[in-house]
């Protein structure tokens, strides 16, 4: 049952043990304590090493890197989540989902919606270094897009470790149709508007993300790059939500509309089944 608590097994180094326990919580479906309850002594530095041996034993399973994200770039997330920095994680073909979301068939425990700009990128991004600027320049296109956030930490009782080890509390996440050209739009200005089940929900502007989803993908860019990794040609990058996150449930739709003072530009469809 999603919630029940996953056991952490004792064997192992501290990354291959936590690595282990993240992994067993996915793919059973079971979330576990707060890693920073069992080991307060776990720095960020120890999250990220646990998050790299949490993605290689899905690399294992046949999955394929296919992006980055950034988690927490927000106040309103800092807010809801008591978490006050960004973090990264990995995006694997896994996580892609075309069409309706099948919450048991991806192993959701306790899902929340994000509206956010997908960056997709023609060429690659190393830190550290880079900037706003240097994102644009190698950015084919933007979309509107819809994370479904997750984790495997119980009753989302997360610190920054924690949400760190758990790949950036990814689920899995969505695109939007639209492909747009960010060098005609003003990114900080794009309005996004957000209806649950045709309900109104929530509104944001690109700026809620470090002041700029490009800035947002910079600082991704830098930030890995002192970790020896990449953003690479032909990565989607989810550069952070817009609007507060959302519970979903079986049976939700979410709706988001990017615009501009032009008009609408694209919409992204989350809906669980």
């Amino acid at each position: 049952m999603p919630g029940a608590e996953l056991p952490l097994s004792a064997a192992g180094s501290t990354a291959g043990k936590y690595g282990a326990a993240l992994y067993e919580a996915l793919r059973t479906r079971r979330s576990m304590r707060p890693l920073i309850e069992q080991d307060p002594s776990l720095t960020i530095d120890d999250a990220y090493a646990i998050s790299l041996d949490f993605l290689s034993r899905r690399l294992n399973d046949g999955e394929k890197v296919v992006g980055k994200k950034i988690g927490v770039t927000s106040k309103a997330v800092q807010d809801m989540l008591g978490v006050h920095q960004p973090d990264f994680g990995f995006l694997t073909d896994w996580m892609f989902v075309e069409g309706d979301i099948d919450v048991d068939g991806k192993a959701l425990i306790a899902p929340r919606a994000e509206a956010e700009i997908a960056f997709i990128l023609k060429d690659s991004l190393n830190g550290p270094g880079v900037t706003a600027a240097d994102v644009l320049a190698a950015t084919e296109c933007v979309a509107p897009c819809f994370e479904i956030v997750d984790s495997r930490v119980r009753d989302w009782k997360i610190s920054i470790v924690d949400t760190v080890a758990d790949n950036a509390s990814c689920g899995v996440y969505v695109l939007g149709a639209e492909r747009l050209d960010p060098a005609g739009f003003d990114l900080p200005g794009l309005h996004v508007a957000v209806t649950k089940n045709g309900t109104p929900l929530s509104e944001g502007y690109g700026h809620a993300v470090q002041g700029d989803p490009a800035q947002a993908v910079a600082w991704l860019a830098n930030t890995l790059g002192v970790y020896g990794v990449t953003l690479d040609a032909g990565d989607v990058i989810l550069s952070g939500s817009l609007v507060p996150l959302a519970d979903a449930v079986k049976g939700d739709r979410f709706e988001m509309t990017l615009s501009n003072a032009g008009g609408p530009l694209g919409t992204c469809i989350a809906n669980f089944v």
